[in-house]
This record gives C-alpha cells, structure tokens and sequence, in this order.
C-alpha cells in the first residue's frame, strides 16, 4: 500500500479480464454498487499508470484519491469498510472472527490451488492440480449445504471470493456430479445474483461451461 500525489476523483481498478483475484474484487464492487473506473491488463502490455503506481505492476491494484492498494484481501477489507452497506462481515465480534479464519483457510486451499491451476493448464501439473481442487471441495461439501450462502445466510467477503473460482469449474476441466448438489444449488444462489452476473468481463462470460 503507497500514497501518491497525484489525485484521483473517481475510485479506479486496474483489473485482469480472467484474473481470478480481479474477479473477485469486482463482485465486492458491484455488491456495494461503487461507481468505479476499471483498466483492463492483458498482462502482456502493463500501462505505464500501473507500473508508477505500484511497485510490483500486479493486478488487480485499486486506486482510491491518493490511495493506491494492490493486495486484493487488502482491497476487499478496504472497501467493506469504506462502503460499510451492504455490509460484507457480519457484525457479531464472534462471528466475524470466524468468518476471517475462513477466508484464511479457503486462501491456503482452495484459492491458492484454484490460481495455481489456472497457472498451469496445457502443462504436466494440470491434472494434478485439478484433482486437488476438486479434493478440497469435495471436503467442504457439508459446508455448502449448512446455510443460505458459505458459512452464513447472508453473502459475505468469503462467497466473493469463493464464487470467481467456481464461476470456472468447467473451464478448468472439473466436472460436479449428483453427489455436488449442494454445491450446484450454492452455485445457482450466487451466479443468479446481478451483481455476480455485472462482475463479469467478456472473457469470463465464455468460462462457465
């Protein structure tokens, strides 16, 4: 995180068309309804803007007036407490705090996996990976079917950053059987929101086999 002196009037997000991190920091935009101003990176051409801003060039990176983040948990955490409604945790201590060991769990799994697969497609990992993945969901079953959303009835920070990952489930070659419908009726749940649908780029709409 880095202050710059140059400000801005409109939020703005340097943003990865497939990037999974990118994905989910837009859903958290369009839950909150934040008019937001998102640079497209095809990772191959960095704009100049981005590599002033941010010493690493990574997405996705969010400017807000002199602000500059470019670590998404950090983004989400921002913007939750920027735009605290809708609010994105829960307001019980108790319960927040569970939701965060969570989101800690899930990055060291599921998401950290679901990045490295996406890394490594057309490669002798693929298939490795793909089955780890899909391992790690078929361990949280019980928790897709415990409440409305994951862990709680309400759509938290952890279904936004869940759902970018399922949103590619076919692309990434894992296929849900009837054993899944728990999963399958999350997914449905979430993936029907308008806000999911909005967070969507072009290239994102074509992943969901």
């Amino acid at each position: 995180m880095t202050n710059v002196s140059n400000r801005r009037s409109m939020m703005g997000l340097f943003s990865g068309n497939t990037c999974i991190r990118s994905h989910q920091v837009r859903f958290v935009l369009r839950e909150k309804g934040i008019t937001t101003d998102i640079q497209n990176v095809d990772g191959k051409k960095i704009p100049e803007d981005l590599i002033a801003l941010n010493p690493y060039a990574s997405i996705p990176t969010l400017t807000d007036r002199e602000l500059v983040i470019y670590d998404s948990g950090v983004i989400i955490e921002y913007l939750d407490e920027r735009y605290p409604h809708p609010p994105l945790m829960p307001v019980s201590p108790v319960d927040r705090a569970k939701i965060r060991l969570a989101l800690v769990s899930l990055e060291s799994d599921i998401v950290s996996t679901a990045i490295e697969l996406d890394g490594a497609l057309g490669t002798k990992n693929e298939n490795s990976l793909r089955k780890k993945l899909k391992s790690m969901l078929n361990s949280s079953l019980d928790l897709f079917s415990a409440n409305n959303y994951f862990l709680n009835d309400e759509l938290t920070v952890i279904d936004c950053v869940l759902a970018p990952i399922l949103w590619r489930l076919g692309y990434f070659g894992i296929s849900l059987g009837s054993e899944h419908k728990a999963i399958k009726n999350y997914m449905e749940l979430v993936f029907s929101r308008e806000t999911f649908q909005n967070s969507l780029s072009e290239d994102e709409e074509e992943m969901h086999l």
